[in-house]
């Protein structure tokens, strides 16, 4: 008979499990604290989106929509893709289901997005993201509220090390004077350009900017700072940024070569760095979105929000330590009034908010064995004594009790003894004391 084979992973996926999973779901829980802390209501979105939503809020000049969607047509003809992003579903929403009504809106979530790029570390084809917005609030203070809030959630995960990168792409008439100058500039360099800079010189010409082609370096290094070109207006607003900054005691540096290439962007940009990653250093980097929902058909709506990757904050994180109270009952005896006890012991800890799982099958010694394995902090043992023939509890002390489950565990087995067993509390109290952590239970039959 022919061996028939095993179908892999895709390329550019992972399966996420063990210690790699807990990291995952401990960003995820951080995240869900964090953005609850600040009043972000959470909303789940599609998976797919129509092609357009991305392709007029992306830009169809980017490398995401390019070369990187992952586009297709249904079985109804129309054109599909998977969400690469967030934001512009986001706005979609905010459009097509009456959310103006509610502004402005403080709003996060979190999920799988998918781009066809180089698989590399911390990068995948499908990878995970968390994103907050706030739309429909036009002052700076949005702003400062959102980096403050990324800010707080990077030093609740204990991510050490990282630098938020600060800059203003200024009002529309700022953007259109300095694009203006951007386009003389390296126009006058054309022949010293790479090719994806000579693409972007007329449609998008700030992209050049941040260019990591060699060629391009030392052009986009000597082109002229946005300063020259803020308006009165476009400089408060990014001194109200700075200034809400410096009083919540949130640290910054100014990069004024840090761009969005697309017309919506507006006034703040930024990115949170470190170089704990390689060349791929940004953490979590977001900007003011103002001209984004007219993009989309909508009334002109400001709008400002960042994103980060769930795999790289997990792969910064601090050891995490051992999980928290857990506990294995192992049933050495498979009878009913062993399964019974288990199942009484289950509920009550787990009423205690303790994790527990319990082994009644195979041999005594199997069992054992594979609750041994668990990273747990104890072991509870339910067998029969061999002289009264009484069911027995044992509690063993598997690591260091830092989290105080001793006292979880017998409070928990105290009320079962008492609640069940009507056993009397000066009993339990001289059999607690018979042998440190091993409890013995003589328990009617």
């Amino acid at each position: 008979m022919a061996r028939i084979e095993t179908p892999r992973r895709v390329r550019g996926t992972q399966d996420i499990f063990g210690e790699e999973q807990r990291r995952f779901a401990h960003v995820l829980a951080t995240f869900e604290r964090v953005r609850a802390l600040y009043f972000f209501q959470r909303v789940d979105l599609p998976v797919f989106e129509d092609t357009q939503v991305f392709a007029r809020s992306i830009g169809e000049t980017t490398d995401v929509v390019s070369k990187e969607m992952y586009s297709f047509p249904d079985r109804g003809g129309d054109m599909l893709t998977l969400r690469p992003e967030f934001t512009a579903g986001i706005a979609r929403a905010y459009l097509t289901e009456g959310w103006q009504q509610y502004a402005p809106l403080r709003l996060s979530t979190s999920g799988a997005v998918f781009r066809y790029e180089r698989p590399q570390k911390g990068r995948y084809r499908q990878f995970h993201q968390i994103d907050a917005e706030v739309i429909g609030a036009a002052e700076p203070a949005a702003d400062v509220e959102l980096l403050v809030m990324a800010d707080q959630l990077l030093r609740e995960l204990g991510i050490d090390g990282v630098t938020l990168q600060l800059n203003t792409l200024g009002d529309a008439e700022t953007r259109e004077a300095w694009r203006d100058a951007l386009v003389a500039h390296f126009a006058a360099h054309r022949g010293d350009l790479s090719e994806d800079s000579l693409k972007r010189l007329d449609k998008n010409p700030m992209r050049i900017l941040d260019s990591k082609d060699p060629r391009d370096r030392p052009i986009a290094d000597a082109a002229p700072d946005i300063d020259a070109y803020l308006t009165p207006a476009a400089r408060g607003f990014f001194d109200a940024v700075t200034a809400g900054l410096d009083a919540a005691g949130v640290a910054w540096e100014r990069n004024a070569r840090l761009v969005r290439g697309l017309d919506y962007y507006r006034h703040t940009a930024f990115e949170f760095v470190t170089d704990r990653l390689g060349a791929q250093g940004t953490v979590l980097a977001g900007g003011r979105y103002d001209g984004l929902i007219g993009s989309l058909g909508g009334p002109e709506t400001p709008g400002v929000g960042w994103a980060a990757g769930v795999e790289r904050l997990a792969m910064l994180l601090i050891d995490l330590g051992k999980p928290l109270r857990t506990a294995a009952v192992v049933v050495e005896e498979d009878t009913p009034a062993m399964r019974a006890l288990s199942r009484d012991i289950e509920r009550i800890l787990r009423g205690a908010e303790m994790p527990t799982v319990t082994f009644s099958e195979g041999n005594p010694k199997k069992r054992y064995d594979k609750a041994a394995r668990l990273p747990v902090d104890y072991l509870i043992n339910l067998t029969t004594d061999q002289i009264t023939g009484q069911q027995v509890i044992r509690v063993k002390r598997r690591i260091n009790d830092r989290y105080n489950t001793k006292g979880r565990i017998y409070s928990a087995l105290k009320r079962l003894l008492r609640d069940r067993f009507h056993v009397d509390p000066k009993d339990w109290r001289r059999v607690a004391a018979h042998g440190g952590d091993v409890l013995l239970g003589p328990l009617p039959s």
